[in-house]
């Protein structure tokens, strides 16, 4: 078997680990091949290996490095080789599990960790941005106004890209309170408020296109031109369009850098601004630890200055003091004595 085992481990870990004992959803699941495919691009372009010929004993940690270098030296960010070596430690972790015959070796490649890079800023909009950015597209074209809708979704509910362009009809709820059930990341939901304003529109725009019975309640609430799912790129896309339009008038109010993760970043930054306690936006965005929402309070300036300003202790009065330290007697011979 020694030479057909990486074939499969691998084909077990995607068809029946993944999504059976980790519960993955077939978006997450697709990410992780697009890794393994990467890596098998690696190995025949630098090794003249094939995917075929690849063993469990073909990995070693230089292999590996070798591996998250040249992604790198082929001008990927740090990010991006972070998030392929992820790929990688989880499939090690699984070799640990069904293979205990490798699991020095799968120790050893464990021990490589991810690189170290700058922490990236947040970029968010304010809330004028984000009313530029919802009346930019045309409300009496078919397309404008299901691109309004998505933008107004993909703001109020800080949803990320594959969350938003999942969202089915039968996610939302519109009896008071309304909301909207977000299928995460590794097959985790959560349920965010929707404003009954969205509520309204979101059911108008329904009825716009003949989404109302309860058979529509399977489908996807935003789709292409062609009927299908939304990908990331044409969500990228849209907001881009916008924001290039806006950008023209308003040069310094829509950033140079847009995303659809900016909306996510702005919804987040508002809310802090609000006063909603961290608690509640971390269980708004879905983040797993408290300590990765905490990025919104350090970048938020304005929240920093008003608790320096209740801080402020106020100074004693220096309107005494008109002379020249120079002219201090006393001061100048404790200076030159310490200085000997």
């Amino acid at each position: 078997m020694r030479s057909t085992d990486f074939a499969y481990h691998l084909s077990k870990y995607f068809k029946t680990y993944m999504p059976g004992a980790l519960g993955l959803r077939k978006q997450s699941i697709l990410s992780y091949k697009k890794g393994f495919h990467v890596f098998f691009r690696f190995m025949k372009n630098t090794r003249g290996v094939t995917p075929d010929e690849i063993t469990i004993d073909t990995f070693n940690v230089e292999l590996l490095m070798e591996f998250l270098d040249n992604l790198e030296d082929n001008g990927n960010s740090i990010s991006t080789r972070n998030h392929r070596l992820t790929v990688l430690r989880a499939f090690f972790k699984y070799i640990q599990l069904v293979d205990p015959e490798h699991i020095l070796l799968m120790q050893q490649l464990l021990n490589v960790k991810h690189k170290k890079s700058p922490k990236p800023t947040v970029n968010y909009l304010t809330i004028d941005g984000v009313k530029c950015i919802l009346e930019a597209p045309s409300f009496t074209t078919r397309h404008g106004y299901r691109d309004m809708m998505l933008i107004a979704t993909l703001y109020e509910t800080g949803a990320r890209v594959s969350e938003i362009t999942g969202l089915t009809i039968g996610d939302i709820r519109f009896e008071s309170p309304a909301t909207a059930l977000l299928h995460g990341k590794l097959g985790k939901s959560r349920i965010v408020p929707l404003s009954d304003e969205l509520a309204d529109k979101i059911q108008n725009y329904l009825k716009k296109e003949k989404l109302t019975g309860f058979e529509c309640r399977s489908k996807l609430l935003f789709t292409n031109r062609s009927g299908n799912r939304l990908t990331g790129a044409g969500v990228r896309y849209i907001l881009k369009k916008y924001a290039d339009r806006i950008r023209k008038e308003h040069p310094t109010l829509i950033p140079e850098k847009l995303s659809p993760h900016s909306l996510r970043h702005s919804k987040a930054m508002h809310l802090l601004q609000s006063g909603v306690d961290l608690i509640y936006i971390r269980d708004v965005l879905g983040h797993e630890h408290l300590k990765t929402t905490e990025i919104y309070a350090k970048t938020d300036g304005e929240k920093k200055r008003k608790a320096i300003e209740a801080a402020y202790c106020e100074l004693p009065d220096d309107s005494g003091f008109a002379g020249d330290w120079n002219e201090d007697v006393g001061l100048m011979q404790w200076l030159d004595d310490i200085c000997k």
